[in-house]
């Protein structure tokens, strides 16, 4: 596989300078700031990951103030509490969107945050302490414990949380397969570990964030 120096010049060359990327690139958050948002608020996040997946964004954004309304502002003690019986009346509600997993997705995430706040102190603080050296095995604590947090649901809602994550778009997966760290999407273990050494590799060359790196790999793919 190619080195970290042959991605930045990769990237340097599409933008012009070293200083017009570095102004593309994004930045994770530290591991203060991920431990100073609160638990309603990252399973708001959650939910909002959850109801974008398979729909237009701007719709689902526009709603969500209404959908922060009907859960009581995601309060997880609150929202493990709706019955079967209140989410099929939040199906007549035609402020949100009415999907029916999509909104029983909801009280069982607010489980996996209750569980993990008992043990960890705080959602925001177990995010802060898994290292990103294994961010693929937070996907799959993820998808296993919560609801709906499958596929690339688990590494779109860690960048909208801003916890480093790398992320398996198209463009990355291409970049992948071209590089023959994987033949194809990375779905299996051995696939997901086999990427997983190779951003930890450019992460140890670099000093760089995994999403940082994600940006770099996706700009070598041409279209």
């Amino acid at each position: 596989m190619q080195d970290f120096q042959w991605m930045l010049e990769y990237g340097i060359n599409r933008f012009g300078s070293l200083t017009a990327l570095e102004a593309r690139l994004p930045v994770p958050a530290t591991a203060e700031q991920l431990m100073a948002v609160s638990d309603d608020r990252y399973l708001s996040l959650i939910a909002l990951r959850v109801f974008r997946a398979g729909l237009r964004h701007s719709v689902v954004d526009a709603k969500w103030p209404n959908f922060e309304e009907v859960f009581w502002g995601f309060d997880p003690q609150k929202v493990v509490l709706l019955s079967a019986e209140h989410i099929e009346r939040l199906m007549q509600d035609t402020r949100i969107i009415r999907h029916l997993g999509k909104l029983k997705s909801v009280p069982r995430n607010a489980q996996m945050v209750l569980d993990v706040a008992q043990e960890f102190g705080s959602f925001g603080a177990f995010l802060a302490q898994w290292p990103e050296q294994n961010i693929v095995g937070l996907w799959r604590y993820l998808a296993r414990h919560g609801h709906q947090l499958g596929g690339l649901s688990a590494p779109r809602f860690l960048r909208m949380a801003g916890k480093d994550t790398f992320v398996l778009s198209d463009d990355v997966v291409a970049a992948l397969v071209a590089q023959n760290i994987v033949s194809k999407r990375p779905t299996s273990q051995r696939d997901l570990a086999a990427v997983q050494d190779a951003f930890n590799q450019w992460q140890a060359q670099s000093g760089r964030p995994l999403c940082q790196l994600s940006m770099l790999l996706a700009l070598t793919v041409n279209h």
